[in-house]
């Protein structure tokens, strides 16, 4: 059975189709929506953060709008498929507007339009008419001159017994649509050989796979790694100070590639300088070469804005890190009664095991070392640590994150101090469970008080908080660390509960209400130092609300009263288990012990065993260099220089178009002008005058 033939009305129609499609693609309209789409794609990725670890977006979105954002690609936008797919339509549109356009503009800067009647230009808005005393061949020669002196390309035109002299000036314009038009074809060209889209098709077509676990980049199979053929890329890599690199690595969404270098870079020094404010003035590598192919090394030093050029790559100077700083540390218990202090050593970027002597084992994962911090520590700041959802400790409580801030933000501020190195590290449990936690090495002066900053935070996107332990006259923990041990003895408690009510009423004949005030506060101790649920003011607060409300207000003022008294026996009975002499009730101790118990109260939120204490270190620096090879770059510029001529040539060139019908008459000839532009603008109406005026004038 023979297949029909098409029919020259059902060829007509798809050829109408698809001219209907091309006229579509290559309209304004079209080119108009994409840019918009463009826009708003260019807003998303400008507000949400690209490329983050994805574990930052479950934190910050939740799991179910993770997921929703996820599929549509949000968190790589100019990666996403559907934006390629956008931008792969506005190449296709603007190509084909070039295609359509471009010929019947190039034609028509050739043309001079000389196929015009003189009724026509007649209908002209721009004309004027005159009589010259003239022959027509003399005035034909006089109006050529006057225009070539105006500027103006003139060509004659033999008309029917008449002349016809077509004159043009700013044809040119039309090259800045053609140019425009032909640049953002090629920006979008070279942004592409730019984009991951060759590593993508690296992943699709040839294996390639994004590397998830750790371990050694040399061991590393070849499926996670990109080779030296690559046409494009841009990948990080962090060398510290004596040690070398040749690999790159990209990070991708699920993992990350590992991109082969021609050349090793050795890191032999890292400079780094800082403005008063801390933030950084300068930062530089001084680095050996070592080409893998010819084997030669040659020294060279990268800085910001100053990148090494070698072999069609380019490296730049992208930041800094720590490269495995030596820390020595000092961990006191906080649970529990024991005040043991043990030596504890780690390596940033490495992991040390913690045994307890309660059993417990936890793995140390020191995660940062800066040896100085600039912060703003102006006065009127209460700085100790924050726990969301708590009524009383919510009250005495507000987080260093809310007070704290980069000294970048305010080169002036009188307030900003170097507080001194501080150690970040994550605490995690045989579950694998983790809280971050960072301790500042030195004690800071805020609101008048010597304070220990130990900042904790249960996620990797939220702030830290802060807890506030004073500094002792010896400008050390031990005092508020001996204090928070004895209120977790019981018999420390019921020894400082006796010494309380014996100093409060010592008089003769009070026994019974001396016994009374030693019960109650024995057990103000015992509601402050908590049940392992509720601890400090929180717990107050909860025993508080049993209390009928016409009373809470006295019955708050009493018990703060008799916890106060209680806390500074407590702490003179701790002292005395010591062998220690007591300490001098005046008005420095008194305001420790106030320090105190607002930071044993926040303590139970701090969620550690142990609070860690630098004593020393030894700083290893690191430096982050970018490593691209950018091979559209050069497109890209070759774009950009498209585009600047074609708006100049757009704004800047008018195109102006002036026929003179010149025809004899019995005393000399008759002329009449037109004149036309694309854009009416006054000083188009000038030049019409001026021409209007100078043209008819005899010789």
């Amino acid at each position: 059975m023979s297949t029909p033939r098409t029919t020259g009305i059902e060829l007509k129609t798809r050829r109408r189709a698809l001219a209907e499609a091309v006229e579509l693609i290559s309209s304004m309209r079209f080119a108009i929506s994409l840019l918009t789409l463009i826009a708003i794609a260019a807003i998303i990725g400008t507000v949400l953060k690209q490329n983050e670890a994805m574990p930052n977006y479950v934190n910050q979105f939740g799991p179910f709008w993770f997921e929703v954002f996820r599929k549509m690609s949000l968190y790589a936008v100019y990666s996403a498929w559907w934006f390629l797919l956008i931008m792969g339509f506005l190449v296709a549109s603007t190509s084909l507007c070039i295609v359509r356009n471009a010929p019947k503009m190039l034609k028509d800067m050739r043309s001079w339009r000389e196929n015009v009647r003189e009724q026509s230009l007649r209908n002209f808005h721009h004309k004027a008419e005159w009589r010259a005393p003239l022959a027509r061949a003399a005035l034909v020669r006089q109006t050529v001159e006057r225009l070539a002196y105006a500027g103006y390309k003139a060509k004659v035109v033999e008309k029917d017994g008449a002349t016809l002299v077509a004159a043009k000036q700013g044809a040119a314009n039309k090259w800045g649509y053609i140019f425009a038009h032909s640049a953002i074809v090629i920006i979008c060209i070279g942004g592409f050989l730019d984009s991951d889209m060759p590593i993508r098709f690296q992943q699709w077509f040839m294996g390639k796979t994004p590397f998830a676990g750790s371990g050694v980049i040399a061991d590393i199979p070849a499926k996670h790694r990109l080779s030296l053929s690559n046409p494009t890329f841009r990948g990080n890599t962090m060398i510290p100070e004596g040690s070398s690199s040749d690999t790159a690595i990209i990070p991708q969404a699920d993992g990350v590639l590992i991109q082969d270098l021609p050349f090793t870079i050795f890191l032999k020094k890292f400079h780094i300088d800082f403005y008063s404010t801390g933030m950084p003035k300068l930062f530089a590598s001084d680095v050996v070469i070592k080409d893998h192919a010819t084997g030669v090394s040659f020294p060279a030093t990268i800085k910001v804005n100053q990148p090494l050029l070698y072999k069609g790559l380019a490296v730049y100077q992208s930041s800094f890190e720590d490269g495995g700083s030596k820390l020595k540390l000092t961990g006191y218990p906080m649970a529990g009664a024991g005040t043991t202090r043990f030596d504890i050593a780690g390596e940033v970027s490495g992991a040390t095991p913690l045994a307890l002597s309660s059993g417990e084992s936890f793995s140390v994962e020191w995660s940062g070392f800066r040896p100085f911090n600039v912060e703003n520590l102006a006065a009127g700041q209460d700085l100790r640590a924050v726990k969301q959802g708590t009524s009383l400790n919510e009250q005495f409580a507000v987080g260093l994150d809310k007070r704290l801030g980069s000294a970048g933000k305010n080169a002036n501020n009188k307030d900003l101090k170097n507080v001194g190195p501080s150690v970040q590290y994550k605490l995690r449990d045989k579950t694998g469970q983790a809280r971050e936690y960072l301790n500042y090495m030195q004690p800071v002066t805020v609101d008048g008080a010597t304070v220990f900053l130990a900042g904790m935070r249960a996620n990797p996107a939220d702030q830290f908080s802060y807890l506030r332990i004073p500094a002792d006259d010896g400008h050390s923990v031990n005092e508020w660390m001996r204090l928070r041990a004895a209120l977790q003895d019981p018999a420390l408690r019921a020894q400082a509960a006796q010494r309380y009510a014996a100093r409060a009423m010592p008089q003769a004949g009070a026994e019974a209400l001396r016994l009374q005030l030693q019960e109650s506060a024995k057990r103000s101790l015992s509601i402050f130092a908590g049940n392992g649920k509720e601890s400090g003011f929180l717990a107050i607060s909860r025993f508080l609300e049993k209390v009928p409300a016409a009373e809470q207000e006295k019955a708050a003022d009493i018990f703060m009263k008799i916890l106060n008294g209680s806390l500074w026996d407590l702490w003179q009975a701790a002292r005395a288990k010591d062998a220690l002499a007591p300490v001098s009730a005046d008005e420095v101790h008194g305001r420790f012990l106030q320090l105190a118990t607002n930071a044993l109260s926040d303590s139970f939120f701090y969620g550690a065993p142990v609070y860690l204490q630098l004593e020393d270190f030894t700083e290893v620096k690191a430096s982050v260099l970018q490593v691209t090879r950018s091979p559209g770059k050069s497109v890209v510029y070759l774009g950009c220089l498209f585009l600047v001529i074609g708006v100049f040539s757009m704004f800047y060139i008018r195109e102006r178009r002036l026929w003179v019908w010149i025809k004899d008459h019995a005393d000399g000839a008759d002329a009449l002008m037109a004149m036309s532009t694309q854009r009416k603008t006054l000083d188009f109406e000038k030049e019409f005058e001026n021409l209007k005026t100078k043209l008819p004038q005899s010789a």
